[in-house]
């Protein structure tokens, strides 16, 4: 694909920038859309996957077909299936009629599938099947369906950790891991669409609210460009769009453009260094730590070693547990049994597991540099989870 086929495409799906690995991405979407192979998108959040699914169907031999995007992660447990595929009436509580699911009302053209990895394990073996032969059920039927849909699936996840840890289907894995597309994030991409991309979205803003356009400093741009952007894409979309709303003013005829300086700036961009744990970001985007901090973590990674075994060997004496030798992240912060209900040696093991999961977790955040969305997207648990461990002082040592 030549630079000007390239640019014709970002135009027309509204894409900035020039980093070579954005390139690659979007070369490869159109590269593999003729083709009905299940495409699997991975990156960040906020990177801008959503776009690439697009690209995909739009030049496939389905372009002429429905495209439906779902967020498997924003339907609740109990009804994705329902949703997916469909139900009868009467299926089951609120179930007053027949209703198609996605499957169903994508046929014939693309479905898109993002955050999968939030699927539950009953509905990853009906997706599997539906993968294989594009067959399903329905909720509250018996009568085996089909549908012709190309799946496109996303995540922000490492599946491959969910795989490890029993979170997801090692088979539905290698099923939707044939064709793999990475959408970089924004630190990782060329500096200079940092600034390209801020221009876009505060030139939007300001024409769509009749205000004055924003530019920024020498010094401001090298702020800008120079930040990490942990939420990427929409992070810094929120802050373009907050600097024009709040610094910028309505167009008149002595002013049209306003300028913003480093002080200005600084302002809405959330401190790096505000972290949980001591971490010290590089020029580069890279991140380190001081000795003290790295004996710190090799005691804890040390110490975790001793207990995994531990925990192992009490798993193992259990017959009702698995055998695995990965041991899960687990939340313990919400169990509601009573306490009375155990006895010493279980308040001791659920004590160590406790334990073992607050250094699993310490390890992950050491080797982020303290990153929470990293650690949690490695773990495959939710960054809730590890802001409210850390406010309970169990990392941080308190």
């Amino acid at each position: 694909m030549d630079a000007q086929d390239l640019q014709r495409i970002k135009n027309k799906f509204d894409i900035v920038g020039n980093d070579s690995s954005l390139n690659r991405a979007i070369e490869t979407a159109v590269a593999v859309a003729p083709t009905d192979l299940t495409v699997l998108i991975a990156g960040e959040s906020g990177v801008g996957k959503e776009v690439l699914p697009q690209i995909i169907h739009q030049y496939s031999k389905r372009r002429t077909g429905k495209y439906l995007a779902v967020n498997c992660g924003g339907i609740p447990e109990g009804t994705v299936n329902a949703e997916l595929f469909g139900h009868e009436k009467g299926a089951f509580t609120g179930a007053i009629g027949e209703r198609k699911g996605y499957f169903e009302e994508a046929n014939g053209g693309t479905l898109f599938l993002d955050e999968i990895g939030e699927l539950p394990k009953d509905t990853q073996a009906l997706l599997l099947r539906v993968l294989q032969n594009g067959e399903y059920i329905k909720v509250g039927s018996s009568k085996v369906e089909k549908t012709d849909v190309r799946i496109i699936a996303a995540t922000n996840v490492n599946l491959a950790y969910a795989v490890a840890t029993g979170k997801f289907r090692e088979d539905l894995y290698y099923r939707l891991t044939g064709i793999q597309i990475s959408m970089p994030s924004l630190r990782d991409r060329n500096r200079d669409d940092v600034y390209l991309l801020f221009r876009k979205f505060s030139t939007d803003f300001a024409e769509k609210n009749g205000l004055c356009k924003v530019s920024l400093t020498h010094e401001a741009i090298n702020i800008l460009t120079n930040y990490r952007w942990p939420g990427n894409i929409r992070q810094l979309k929120n802050i373009a769009e907050a600097i024009t709303g709040i610094e910028s003013s309505p167009v008149s005829r002595s002013a049209e453009r306003i300028e913003i300086n480093a002080e200005t700036l600084r302002r809405y961009l959330p401190d790096e260094k505000d972290t949980l744990l001591p971490a010290a970001v590089a020029g580069n985007g890279g991140g380190s730590m001081n000795d003290a901090d790295k004996q710190v973590f090799i005691k804890a990674i040390f110490d975790l070693s001793q207990r995994v075994d531990r925990l192992e060997r009490i798993v193992g004496s259990r017959e009702e547990a698995p055998a695995a030798t990965q041991p899960q992240i687990m939340d313990y912060s919400r169990r509601e049994e009573p306490e009375e209900q155990m006895g010493e040696p279980e308040e001791q093991n659920l004590m160590s597991i406790r334990k073992t999961n607050d250094e699993l977790i310490a390890r992950c955040l050491a080797k982020h540099s303290g990153n929470i969305k990293k650690a949690a997207a490695e773990l495959g648990i939710s960054e809730r989870t590890i802001y409210r461990k850390l406010k309970d002082s169990k990392l941080n040592g308190k």
